[in-house]
């Protein structure tokens, strides 16, 4: 039932699709720095097909806008990895996706390179966007390598999608 999923968060994984098939919930992502994980890891379970519309991978600023609406201005203002982006990249995938109730976004500094000392590598933002409920986010720093930073992001997204179904 969880085939190649990481088993930190396989068994999460498995409960984020039988709570949104229970409560007839359907779900879209938008990654960045997990680059399509989060989708990797929802659809290695069986019934996720039932529950998960898509998967968004906006990797650049320009798919972020192209894809999701993100704002140029928000991007200039605060850049990819905030809480403005984070947000409007939930909302942008939920309002791309009319069928679906929720939607989780991460946007991250994975590393090795690419942070500073004011977004330092393993800060990721998260949004969570429920139909009909503002649009909340949460600030994340993980420790250690490219994957244990990716790793837990997934990890954080799955409870985010737990929390949200249970809303």
């Amino acid at each position: 039932m969880t085939d190649a999923s990481h088993p930190r968060y396989a068994a999460l994984a498995a409960q984020v699709i039988a709570d949104a098939a229970s409560r007839g919930k359907m779900l879209t992502v938008a990654e960045s720095c997990t680059g399509g994980m989060v989708a990797a890891a929802l659809t290695d379970i069986t019934g996720a097909s039932a529950v998960l519309d898509r998967g968004f991978v906006t990797y650049s600023n320009a798919a972020k806008t192209d894809l999701l609406g993100v704002a140029e201005t928000t991007l200039a203002a605060h850049g990819a990895v905030s809480a403005d982006t984070a947000a409007e990249m939930a909302a942008g995938a939920l309002a791309a996706t009319p069928s679906c109730q929720l939607a989780v976004a991460i946007t991250g500094i994975a590393g090795p390179g690419g942070g500073s000392a004011e977004k330092p590598v393993g800060l990721v933002w998260f949004g969570l966007a429920v139909r009909g409920a503002d649009v909340t986010t949460l600030k994340c720093q993980f420790d250690g390598d490219r994957a244990a930073v990716r790793t837990d992001a997934v990890e954080t997204a799955m409870r985010l999608l737990l929390q949200g179904l249970a809303s």
